[in-house]
């Protein structure tokens, strides 16, 4: 049972909120374009590469390189599919995607890492094969050394170009296809170690490296889905980054504790949810601005952050259990109107304070009337005798409104 206690409560005024920084939900212009441009130029470059193998080849007697030719041509499909999820990804939120549409960004990416694993087993079902019968070793061809060399500068090329856009954009969409263009380029390091070493004589020596090569590009294609499907279970951000976040909102001032932190990606943005627990006696105008410095200090200093929800807390209530209702407002204005009807002419305002499952109840009253002794008396023995018989309740304050203007006089 907490103790009735009176006091003179100052005027006060209302508080305004700045405007809240903005992060758009829909990517900058110049990212999307960066984003097409990749794509396009991958499939330019993939279309030059099946002419030139595919003709030379059949020109240059190789069937490695016509093969190769062919696996250029898979890859427009690869790149069709990268332009289609750049284009949805970039799409504004809707009413069936509040959250805007990245992730289809990061389900093409699982794709391509599928994709990559698929190519891999390939090629190493190809090698086994070649084991198998030596006879199929591609004949030697300067044509087609030429021109595997080429593709595998090509390659190399548009993976260190599709690899810095995807920094710059922070896609890992593009990032999937640029290691799924440089397993072409390890597809085509096969050809060319296939040729060569024939030519010097060493027959199986392509078959070793292909090996080699397939479990890299395999490994790189798990990679690319494990990493995709942990975005779209809501895996955490990194520890280190999350214990970033933890500081920076510490830092707020006003911010008294946390008491739940959760994180997520968004395709290459960030999402995060924070309960924050400020003084349980501000304004809810102030405990909502500082909920909103949270937001706006997060989004600043970390550039994966795309939005943050603050869900502002009087205390730590992930713990707290119990079968005891609190009272509503309603229900308090029913007491009041009940138990002290002579002091509701007088009652300006009332708050109420949740913690720890009952409330503290503050009633705002003239400061005139301390000078009716009885009054007060008779007030303060009603509310000590309501705090008694109702457990909802803990402390009833009373509190005295000192208007300058109307209680003193001599200022007029």
């Amino acid at each position: 049972m907490g103790k009735l206690r009176l006091q003179k409560m100052p005027p006060h005024g209302h508080a305004h909120s700045p405007k809240k920084a903005e992060k758009c939900d829909k990517p900058p212009l110049d990212v999307i374009k960066l984003k097409r441009r990749a794509s396009y130029v991958g499939a330019l470059v993939n279309i030059l590469q099946t002419c030139l193998k595919i003709t030379f080849g059949i020109l240059g007697h190789s069937a490695a390189l016509v093969a190769d030719g062919i696996h250029s041509l898979s890859d427009l499909l690869s790149d069709a599919l990268v332009i289609t999820a750049v284009r949805m990804g970039s799409r504004e939120a809707d009413t069936d995607h509040p959250y805007g549409h990245r992730r289809f960004e990061t389900i093409a990416a699982v794709i391509l890492g599928a994709s990559l694993v698929i190519i891999g087993a390939g090629m190493g079902w190809s090698v086994y094969e070649r084991m198998q019968s030596p006879e199929k070793l591609p004949v030697p061809n300067e044509i087609g050394l030429a021109i595997t060399a080429v593709s595998i500068l090509l390659n190399e090329w548009l993976y260190h170009y599709t690899k810095r856009i995807a920094k710059i954009t922070r896609s890992k969409l593009l990032l999937a296809n640029a290691w799924h263009q440089r397993s072409d380029a390890f597809s085509s390091i096969v050809v060319l170690i296939g040729i060569g070493a024939v030519m010097l004589g060493y027959p199986l020596a392509d078959a070793m490296a292909a090996i080699v090569v397939a479990l890299m590009v395999i490994k790189i294609g798990v990679n690319l889905i494990i990493e995709g499907i942990k975005e779209l279970v809501d895996t955490a951000l990194p520890e280190t980054l999350v214990a970033e976040i933890r500081t920076a909102i510490f830092d707020i001032d006003g911010v008294e504790d946390i008491h739940l932190l959760r994180t997520r990606y968004m395709g290459e943005d960030a999402l995060i949810d924070a309960h924050i627990i400020v003084d349980p006696r501000i304004s809810v105008s102030e405990g909502h601005r500082i909920g909103d410095m949270v937001r706006d200090e997060l989004i600043a200093r970390f550039d994966d952050v795309m939005d943050v929800l603050v869900h502002v807390d009087p205390e730590n209530d992930e713990l707290l259990a119990s079968h005891i209702k609190p009272l509503t407002r309603a229900h308090v204005q029913a007491l009041l109107t009940e138990n002290l009807p002579e002091l509701l002419p007088y009652l300006e305002d009332f708050r109420i304070h949740y913690l720890d499952h009952k409330i503290e109840i503050e009633l705002i009253i003239p400061f005139a009337l301390t000078v009716q002794a009885e009054f007060i008396t008779r007030i303060h023995e009603k509310l000590a005798a309501l705090e008694q018989n109702v457990p909802q309740i803990d402390t009833i304050l009373l509190f005295f409104k000192y208007d300058c203007v109307n209680d003193c006089p001599q200022l007029h």
